[in-house]
């Protein structure tokens, strides 16, 4: 795999996710039925990020969990050598139902994998709406799913692979696009 571009820095990631955090508390008319939730690995850090910023506009803290989806996708025994799914775990400590719940992820891509998260959050609750949030919509959608909140639309090709590093995984924040 070679890398082609950087397509967001850190600066860039920081305007994103600021500029969704606002998107999120206007069209909520607030957050105070709102509750983050990501989507482990990276999604868990965008969303800790979107609740600092969300914090710092609002001056109200928002809740935020992780959700572990691996035992709901439809592609997990190509996740591990020994064919076993790895799970790490949810962590939602508090009730979902009626709560508006925003999924936070770093790409969309095919939906597979916010399709998963659906279906494990509504294991968990029964929210009153669930709104998507994504750093980066890279297009290319096998099932009929949109995010509400996008920092960046980046179209590729299908050969092409965008890569999320955040400084809480990666020790860098940037966005890449690879070619496979």
């Amino acid at each position: 795999m070679s890398q082609k571009a950087i397509v967001l820095d850190e600066q860039a990631i920081g305007r994103a996710m600021t500029r969704i955090a606002h998107q999120i508390i206007e069209k909520n008319k607030g957050i105070s039925e709102c509750v983050l939730v990501g989507i482990r690995t990276r999604g868990i850090h965008l969303a800790k990020r979107l609740a600092a910023k969300i914090e710092q506009i609002e001056g109200n803290p928002i809740l935020v969990g992780e959700l572990d989806i691996t035992l709901y996708r439809d592609d997990l025994s190509k996740k591990t050598d020994n064919q076993e799914p790895l799970v790490k775990g949810s962590d939602i400590p508090f009730e979902i139902s009626n709560k508006k719940v925003i999924l936070v992820d770093d790409v969309l891509y095919t939906g597979r994998t916010v399709r998963a998260g659906l279906d494990a959050l509504m294991d968990i609750g029964r929210p009153s709406a669930i709104q998507l949030a994504v750093l980066v919509d890279r297009g290319h959608r096998e099932l009929p799913i949109r995010a509400d909140y996008v920092g960046k639309n980046i179209p590729t090709s299908s050969i092409e692979k965008i890569v999320v590093e955040l400084n809480e995984v990666d020790q860098v924040d940037q966005v890449s696009i690879y070619d496979n």
